[in-house]
């Protein structure tokens, strides 16, 4: 019989056989892996240096590539900038030639001309050879030299364009000092031509008053009056024209002159202002005409047919005499006494003082004196006008007034005359009285007016 085994027995032998087997199976593949591990790691070791020393020239080859590039880059930016600078100084030195041209033609020089025109021409072929050059990739500029050389060029052309100015420049002051010149001799010749006119007009008005040395107190009418205003007007104004340029040489504000003599007036033309100054001079000079004593205290005298006759005495003895000879003869007279506070109450102690630098004409005509001045020889003959006027008005024997004429008031062709044309279409209105109207007895002598330029209602 054959012995049998447990079976348990042999599955227990096949079991450790079949471990063991697997155990050293397991080192064998253990060892093979470790082998291979090594053998991996050291490859893997040489090529990581091998690697890094390829990286490491490959970056010093970039690295000095990119230097060469930096080193091209900041000498092309050199080349363009020395490119631009002689690009500028070229222009620089056409605009100096150009400018040199304009000066060679007035006054015309042909050689002057001739040269500019050639520097102009040869600044215009080198730009357009350096144009030509640049676009053919041809430059070939030493930076720092063209700087240099453009640097200079640009300043020799800068400094020629300012001597050219500073010809310029002295040519016309030249030619204005000669317009100066020549002006002035205009002016010389036209100040000597007015005088020849005043004196012709003085002439003339002497002639006209000669009518009055033959007139009779019989045949007095008030024709002869308004002529003789007219000669008195004449005198007013003259003076106003003096005063007035006594006023600008001593830098007066005539505005604020003007504000203060007719407030809120508004004027048509600059011209017009004159009339301001006449108004307050021809009121104040007759202020006080309806009185027989035209205002002098000491002078009162009655109204009748001996004054009457007294009055056209006075005028007759006066009409054709020198106004400051007379004064400086009489110094007590009625007209001397006039003359004086007339002066004194026209002009005013600052005024004097202001248009003179001093008060010499005040103090002297104070203590009796007579000034000799134009100033004031043009104040006499207008005073000794006026004290005409006022003797020719009494001497009609007949109730003397003046009257003004209110600002606002409608125009009345009866009472009025205006001292400007009136172009107004509507109605116009007074701004203010330049010159008072006279009433003697019951004949009207219109005043004079400035008409307002502006439409406002009339009362």
């Amino acid at each position: 019989m054959d012995t049998m085994r447990p079976k348990s027995a042999f599955n227990n032998n096949h079991n450790k056989q079949s471990k063991l087997a697997r155990t050293f199976h397991k080192v064998i593949n253990l060892r093979s892996a470790t082998s291979k591990i090594t053998s991996n790691n050291g490859i893997c070791l040489l090529t990581s240096q091998a690697k890094v020393k390829e990286d490491g020239e490959r970056f010093e080859k970039h690295r000095h590539l990119d230097k060469k590039e930096e080193e091209f880059k900041a000498r092309n930016r050199a080349v363009m900038e020395a490119l631009l600078a002689k690009l500028f100084a070229g222009i620089t030195s056409i605009k100096a030639a150009y400018a040199e041209l304009q000066m060679a033609q007035n006054p015309y020089n042909n050689e002057a001309i001739q040269m500019a025109d050639q520097s102009v021409v040869d600044e215009l072929k080198a730009i357009s050879e350096l144009k030509r050059s640049f676009l053919k990739k041809e430059l070939d500029l030493s930076p720092q030299v063209t700087l240099m050389l453009a640097e200079i060029q640009e300043q020799q052309g800068l400094m020629k364009t300012y001597e050219i100015t500073i010809k310029k420049l002295e040519s016309e002051a030249e030619h204005k000092g000669t317009d100066i010149y020549s002006l002035q001799k205009k002016l010389e010749d036209c100040v000597s031509f007015t005088k020849s006119l005043e004196n012709k007009l003085n002439a003339s008005g002497s002639l006209s008053l000669s009518m009055f040395e033959n007139l009779r107190l019989s045949v007095l009418n008030p024709t002869h009056f308004v002529q003789f205003q007219q000669h008195t007007l004449r005198s007013i104004r003259s003076f106003v024209r003096l005063m007035i340029r006594e006023m600008e040489s001593a830098n007066w504000d005539l505005d604020t002159a003007i504000k203060f003599i007719e407030p809120d007036s508004i004027f048509a033309e600059q011209s017009h202002s004159c009339f301001a100054f006449e108004s307050f001079v021809s009121k104040t000079m007759l202020e006080g005409f309806n009185n027989p004593n035209f205002g002098l205290p000491s002078e009162s005298l009655p109204l009748n047919n001996k004054t009457q006759l007294l009055f056209f005495e006075k005028f007759k003895k006066l009409i054709s005499v020198n106004s400051k000879n007379f004064l400086a003869q009489n110094p007590s007279s009625s007209f001397c006494k006039f003359t004086r506070a007339k002066y004194l109450q026209l002009v005013h102690a600052k005024m004097e003082c202001s248009l003179f630098g001093n008060l010499n004409q005040r103090k002297l005509l104070s203590t009796g004196g007579v000034p000799d001045s134009a100033f004031f020889a043009a104040f006499a003959e207008m005073s000794m006008r006026v004290w005409l006027l006022h003797c020719l008005a009494f001497s009609f024997g007949q109730q003397v007034s003046i009257f003004q004429v209110k600002k606002g008031s409608r125009f009345s062709e009866v009472y009025m005359e205006s001292v400007t044309p009136n172009d107004v279409d509507t109605e116009p209105s007074v701004s203010f009285t330049v010159v008072p109207g006279f009433k003697i007895g019951k004949t009207v002598i219109q005043s004079q007016v400035y008409l307002s330029p502006v439409t406002a209602p009339a009362s």
